[in-house]
């Protein structure tokens, strides 16, 4: 976003790690934690106050969960779940949505996830993002006549560290052939498609779920096929959009 010329806050639990991002890419940093209505209120007061008013939000925070049966899933992570899944987006979406419709409109870009679409063993965690896409959709009709797109992504698995550190015995070992473009995902494809969301180039576009997943979605009822099919071709360059020098 940065790139695209926008100015950019960070907003994170860990101030240390939003700092770094900020410094990276020239913007300003401050902690948050989400699932705390006074806090957010109170912080996009302060960033009108020295930055003007927000034309763009990403709500990009969640707590993520391990592989439990239903009867053994701790109670305490559970709740920890639902309060900064759902109620952290819906305080971020209240209050950056209701600013924006007074003030001149706006754009919203949620991230839920391709688990809000199927089912899966986040018992927790994918219950709470199909919560977000519909939330999305409720802002999207809310505030849509005050100026103010609220659309959502939905991410398949993506090459961030954490998820690389958390594959063994989390994910299938062919996960990649899982896909119908046989790989997983960058972060950056996903920046872009919430870059575009948030843009003036999407104008016409709010209440969307918009899946980055690398064709999981269509591919997955193949596999009872026997897999979708392979490169027709030896000798294939890289995927499109993808840099080699990333993987």
């Amino acid at each position: 976003m940065a790139q695209r010329g926008w100015q950019v806050a960070v907003i994170d639990l860990d101030l240390k790690a939003a700092e770094a991002v900020a410094k990276e890419v020239g913007g300003v940093a401050y902690s948050l934690d989400i699932s705390d209505l006074e806090a957010v209120e109170q912080l996009a007061e302060k960033i009108e106050r020295e930055h003007g008013r927000p034309t763009g939000m990403v709500v990009a925070a969640a707590a993520f969960q391990d592989k439990y049966a239903p009867d053994e899933f701790p109670m305490d992570l559970w709740r920890r779940i639902i309060k900064v899944n759902i109620e952290g987006s819906f305080n971020a979406n209240r209050v950056f949505a209701s600013r924006m419709a007074r003030s001149g409109g706006g754009s919203i870009v949620n991230v839920a996830s391709i688990v809000a679409h199927a089912a899966s063993p986040q018992h927790a965690y994918g219950p709470t993002k199909a919560a977000v896409a519909n939330m999305t959709r409720n802002f999207a009709a809310q505030y849509g006549k005050s100026g103010v797109r609220v659309n959502s992504v939905s991410p398949g698995a993506v090459l961030v560290d954490r998820v690389k550190a958390r594959a063994p015995g989390r994910y299938a070992t062919d996960i990649d052939a899982q896909m119908a473009l046989g790989r997983r995902i960058q972060p950056v494809e996903i920046a872009e498609g919430i870059e575009f969301l948030l843009s003036d180039r999407a104008s016409a576009i709010t209440g969307v779920d918009l899946m980055i997943d690398a064709g999981w979605a269509v591919a997955n009822s193949w596999h009872i096929y026997g897999g979708v099919p392979g490169p027709m071709a030896e000798g294939n360059a890289p995927p499109q959009g993808v840099d080699p020098s990333l993987e």
